[in-house]
């Protein structure tokens, strides 16, 4: 299998993300993973430019890096001196990493308008530096900044950068789609070109503001480049960089090109989902391969096709990259999907069973009900079909009282009633607001019987109108999410009253919590 060098630059380009900031602490556990994860370079980021990454490679020198080389990123020298007096070369060589990644200008417009100076200073800049660098024992990748856009203006003069990055002795000569605007037959028609002339190892950095950076990176390695550049997730500036969690599986499934060491590629949606808890970002659940959503299913013909041939509705197995196919049951839900979510729950289902479910769960929604992100409600609903359930608890009344009183404030209490086998049960509570005083209430009245419930976090609270329209009379559906220890489960409710819907979706989590034993 032909092997693809991944130089991850999530440390550096991801950073410039709007929205994310890393401390040195967050970035050295990130690279930890990303060398488990086996990419072929980290990119630690820029130590000519903030105290953070001096830090960074400070401590990187000190870790036992087991699969990846570390890079230190920045640019050639200044205009009319030399790399070996240079502030920025002298940072790379401080930060004392095995490889330097720098970039130069291709384009035309931005040597004479942006640099201010000469094409043939432009090319001794570029030359001397890589030499410098190269001499001092470093591996050298030279990144070809605009060169698409420089390729298209003057292709002889971007192709002279190039040559002259490869005579200072450049490892790997990347073409950098830095505004992100380029196609994927123009990179092919590009890559082609520079491949037959310029004989050099070729790789592609590429920007996502076409929404077309992993389409180019594959184009890129179609037509010969052996070394891509991109981020954990599409992090990046702007619109993002090449998603490497797209772009490593596709290569490895698709392409039958190695980019990882054998096994790791299994790791890659823990390691999406890691980066993004580092970045403190919620992880895109629709993301190819590694989303929550890659490989979920909802339509009830999908789902009775998936039962009988999990080939075809998916098209490469999930678990090839770490993740799992879900069975997401809606109104638009079929037979099939019910059987498949009483089988991953453990339940013993019958026919009959199934459809009154299907049937409940189609009447629900109808009203405003919500299942796919509710699966502990879904069980709820399967449990209470099942012959012999006796559920927990029952509820006989309930009562909430807001007031407002002088010295005080606004304070809320509860009052519920609620039959645990042959004992009614009569509580009240005060709570910072109506739900926290029902949840109060109700757990007042159960802890004595089932002490588990003393262990149950309200661990979230959503709250949706579905139709302004009707303003204050809107139907109103309340998500729920409940936590053990690390275990969550969420539930539903929906009323043109809060307080109801509320109340369904805190009985669901209580119920579920003491019928699963959770």
């Amino acid at each position: 299998m032909n092997r693809i060098e991944v130089y991850d630059t999530t440390l550096r380009d991801g950073t410039q993300r709007e929205g994310i900031s890393l401390s040195c602490d967050d970035k050295l556990r990130i690279a930890r993973r990303l060398d488990e994860l086996g990419v072929a370079f980290i990119e630690g980021g820029w130590p000519g430019s903030n105290p953070k990454d001096v830090e960074f490679f400070e401590r990187a020198r000190d870790v036992d890096w087991k699969h990846s080389a570390i890079a230190a990123f920045g640019s050639v020298c200044r205009t009319g001196g030399g790399p070996e007096d240079d502030a920025n070369i002298l940072a790379l060589l401080g930060a004392g990493t095995p490889v330097c990644t720098i970039f130069g200008k291709s384009w035309t417009l931005h040597v004479t308008e942006v640099l201010r100076t000469t094409l043939e200073e432009n090319l001794r800049i570029i030359e001397e530096s890589v030499r410098y660098l190269k001499a001092q024992g470093r591996r050298v990748v030279y990144d070809a900044e605009h060169f698409f856009d420089g390729y298209r203006a003057d292709s002889s003069y971007a192709l002279e950068t190039l040559r002259a990055a490869a005579r200072g002795g450049a490892e790997t000569l990347v073409l950098c789609d830095t505004n992100g605007g380029s196609m994927p037959w123009q990179v092919s028609s590009v890559v082609r070109e520079v491949k037959a002339a310029v004989d050099h190892r070729v790789g592609l950095h590429a920007h996502n503001d076409g929404e077309c950076a992993v389409a180019n990176s594959l184009a890129a390695v179609r037509e010969g480049a052996i070394h891509l550049q991109g981020t954990i997730n599409g992090y990046g500036e702007r619109c993002g960089n090449a998603n490497l969690c797209s772009l490593i599986p596709t290569l490895e499934l698709k392409l039958g090109l190695r980019c990882l060491p054998e096994g790791r590629l299994r790791t890659l949606t823990e390691a999406s989902h890691f980066v993004a808890e580092m970045a403190n970002l919620a992880p895109d659940e629709h993301l190819a391969y590694v989303g929550k959503s890659a490989f979920a299913h909802k339509g009830g013909v999908h789902v009775a096709a998936m039962r009988r041939d999990e080939t075809s509705y998916q098209h490469v197995d999930p678990s090839l990259v770490g993740n799992h196919m879900r069975v997401v049951v809606s109104e638009l839900s079929g037979r099939g999907s019910l059987l498949s979510k009483a089988e991953e729950f453990g339940l013993q289902s019958h026919t009959g069973d199934v459809g009154a479910v299907l049937a409940t769960i189609k009447e629900l929604e109808s009203k405003g009900f919500s299942f796919e992100a509710a699966e502990a409600s879904i069980t709820m609903l399967m449990r209470r079909q099942l012959p012999g359930y006796a559920p927990p608890f029952e509820l006989i009344d309930f009562l909430v009282n807001v007031e407002h009183r002088t010295g005080r404030g606004i304070f809320s209490e509860a009052m519920v009633k609620v039959r645990v086998g042959d004992e009614v049960l009569h509580t009240a509570a005060e709570g910072d607001g109506p739900v926290n005083a029902l949840d109060a209430a109700l757990r007042k009245a159960l802890i004595p019987h089932y002490p588990l419930v003393a262990e149950l976090q309200l661990a979230d609270y959503k709250v949706r109108i579905l139709d302004g329209a009707d303003g204050t009379a809107s139907v109103t559906r309340v998500l729920i999410d409940t936590q053990r220890g690390t275990k969550r489960w969420s539930t539903v409710g929906a009323s043109t009253n809060i307080i109801e819907a509320s109340w369904q979706a805190l009985v669901d989590a209580l119920e579920y919590a003491l019928a699963a034993g959770e």
